[in-house]
């Protein structure tokens, strides 16, 4: 899974034992060398989605990590980006892999936690990539107020979602296995470190969008492939601030 210069398994195993920001400041360095990091596909189905809903000026990345979605962001807007983040390991890296450049939108850094943003309504779209497995079911809304607070009134919060795994398939046991394996390990050492692969669940996630204030579609992601019934590998939640 991983290139010679990612994190050893002694690394990961030492993050996997850190609270979660800790564990981030540990793995900053390598995480674009592991399978964690967003894909490049991905990324780039997102912008062919969202700009025919655009033009945008400015745009936030919510858990910008090491600044993958920010390379989104300046596809697709024109003004400001800004990063946001609460591992100073992962700010820095970002700082590096996206820095300003000359005619480019300007890029601002900002750590904080994404379940209370201290942002004003100035954004016209919001991303976030890989990030909400970090967060507990009751933890969502508050990650959600907070990007809904972030965006001016009809500003979009746009985020892509795999289709869930059939449950004969290996994928399906193997997030099955992941997310035990960390319950157990949260039952017998502190602090926590939450990442869990099954939590995120579509039904749940769109009643918190609506009770957030935003109304939500999804666009099918069809540059990534479709399933054997037809139905889109990825889809991409798109929430308009109300």
């Amino acid at each position: 899974m991983f290139t010679p210069q990612g994190p050893t398994l002694r690394e990961l195993a030492v993050q996997a034992l850190s609270s979660v920001e800790h564990g981030y400041d540990l793995l900053a360095p390598k995480f674009d060398r592991t399978p964690f990091r967003t894909p490049d596909p991905v990324l780039d189905a997102v912008v062919e989605a969202v700009r025919p809903l655009g033009p945008f000026r400015t745009g936030l990345d919510i858990c910008c990590g090491t600044g993958a979605g920010m390379g989104v962001l300046r596809r697709l807007c024109g003004e400001r980006i800004v990063g946001v983040d609460f591992s100073a390991g992962m700010l820095s890296a970002a700082r590096s892999a996206v820095p300003a450049l000359p005619g480019a939108p300007a890029v601002d850094w900002v750590r904080a936690d994404a379940r209370a943003l201290p942002l004003a309504p100035s954004f016209d779209l919001a991303v976030s990539f890989g990030a909400f497995g970090h967060f507990l079911p009751a933890e969502r809304p508050a990650v959600f107020t907070g990007a809904r607070d972030a965006l001016r009134p009809g500003g979009l919060f746009a985020f892509p979602v795999p289709a869930p795994a059939p449950v004969a398939s290996r994928l399906y046991w193997a997030l099955w296995g992941f997310d035990t394996a960390m319950r157990l390990r949260n039952l017998l050492r502190r602090p926590p470190f939450v990442m869990y692969y099954r939590t995120f669940r579509l039904p749940d996630v769109l009643d918190d969008l609506a009770g957030a204030g935003f109304t939500t579609r999804l666009l099918p992601l069809s540059a990534l492939g479709r399933r054997p019934d037809g139905s889109p590998r990825c889809a991409l939640v798109v929430a308009r601030r109300t």
